[in-house]
């Protein structure tokens, strides 16, 4: 490992990207203080699919959070491709992937992810609660954030992990060319102490009607998470409401375990997001400061990679400052690399979510037909490539 002077890292967001950030960068020998705006952490209710990339990628740094995900998650080793009456269309393995790359695909509560990085930080008392940033100014010799309270922090650099609506992402990209781009569907998210005859250990499968998706997952300890997507009019997704009772409505005749998992979740347990992410970024960055995940890369949910990319990320900048003494040179060195890989993901998630959201009765037949009958070797290679870390060439 190449030695530095001790240097300061800032990090703002303690969420999935900012808590990963704050453990790799640790374990590159640098000091870290993470600001979080809320009063403590606030996983929420919602729960993530973590693939294998990120498992491999923090244990290319000696973190290895698999222990704690065996703990608290569930395992899952294929995802089912379903009717929305709940007959087969194809599956996708993950068990062989994952048995070859040497760690293991989950479905889990962002509590038990937020935990286990927490584990993998070490020490909770570098996150300060209540600090929400307003702004930032980079300097030659260091940056300085501040907060809407009127404090500020100094540090030798400055990482944005505070989300989609990132504060430190306002001030460094253009707000005319910036604006969120609507997915056109409503989300509704839940997760749900529930058990159903289909629904067996390790459970995931994704339900496709037209216009409308449900998704159910086991994620361990006798929890389910669920979501359910309605193709709305365009840039009307974030003015759509609908309770449990509507939601019913809206997936009657679909698969009992569907209905099922509906019916079973209270009203106050159901969460409701806009579906949208913002056009690329291509310059992260300025001086000491950079971003990471959403902040840098918000993508719809389609791979089930948010998480994992930010967790990527996360481990490249740590390993780009333990390599190279200017932090200015490292971040954009670490943007360098992570900017083709995210980019390509971020165009793949909204493809395949359109392609998914498929409503007219034609083009929607066309998918499952063509998910169905084409060779597995389409459908996997791609998928295997997302997973291996480090990435392919």
């Amino acid at each position: 490992m190449t030695q530095h002077p001790p240097r300061k890292a800032l990090v703002v967001g303690a969420g999935i990207g900012g808590l990963a950030a704050a453990a790799a960068l640790r374990r590159a020998g640098v000091e870290v203080q993470v600001f979080e705006r809320a009063p403590e952490l606030r996983p929420g209710t919602t729960a993530v699919s973590l693939m294998c990339n990120a498992v491999l990628a923090l244990r290319s740094l000696d973190i290895d959070i698999a222990p704690g995900l065996d703990k608290r998650a569930e395992v899952f080793d294929e995802l089912k491709f379903l009717t929305r009456r709940g007959r087969p269309i194809r599956a996708l393995p993950f068990r062989e992937v994952s048995d070859r790359l040497g760690a293991s695909n989950y479905a889990v509560h962002r509590a038990d992810l937020q935990q286990t990085l927490l584990d993998a930080l070490g020490d909770e008392s570098v996150i300060e609660f209540g600090a929400a940033a307003s702004g930032f100014v980079s300097g030659e010799d260091g940056v300085e954030v501040t907060f809407e309270d009127g404090r500020t922090a100094s540090g030798d650099f400055l990482i944005g992990a505070d989300g989609f609506n990132s504060a430190i992402r306002r001030q460094v990209a253009d707000p005319a060319a910036d604006e969120p781009r609507p997915g056109n569907y409503a989300c509704w998210l839940a997760t749900v102490p529930f058990s159903h005859r289909r629904m067996t250990k390790g459970y995931a499968a994704h339900y496709w009607g037209r216009g409308q998706r449900f998704g159910l997952a086991d994620i361990g300890r006798g929890r389910a998470y669920w979501w359910a997507t309605k193709n709305v009019p365009p840039g009307a997704s974030g003015h759509l409401r609908r309770g449990k009772e509507g939601l019913e409505g809206l997936f009657a005749g679909w698969a009992d375990e569907v209905r099922e998992a509906i019916r079973t979740t209270p009203e106050e347990s159901i969460v409701r997001i806009t579906a949208q992410d913002r056009p690329f970024l291509q310059c992260w960055g300025t001086g000491r400061t950079t971003l990471l995940g959403d902040a840098a890369h918000p993508m719809l949910v389609s791979l089930g990679q948010g998480a994992a990319l930010a967790i990527e990320d996360a481990v490249v900048l740590a390993q780009h400052l333990r390599a190279t003494a200017d932090p200015v040179a490292a971040l954009r060195g670490y943007e360098d690399e992570r900017r083709p890989r995210t980019e390509g993901l971020v165009a793949a998630a909204r493809a395949l979510s359109e392609n998914e959201q498929l409503e007219d009765f034609f083009p929607a037949l066309a998918r499952d037909l063509y998910f169905r009958f084409v060779p597995l070797s389409k459908l996997t290679g791609p998928n295997d490539a997302v997973l291996t870390w480090p990435p392919l060439g």
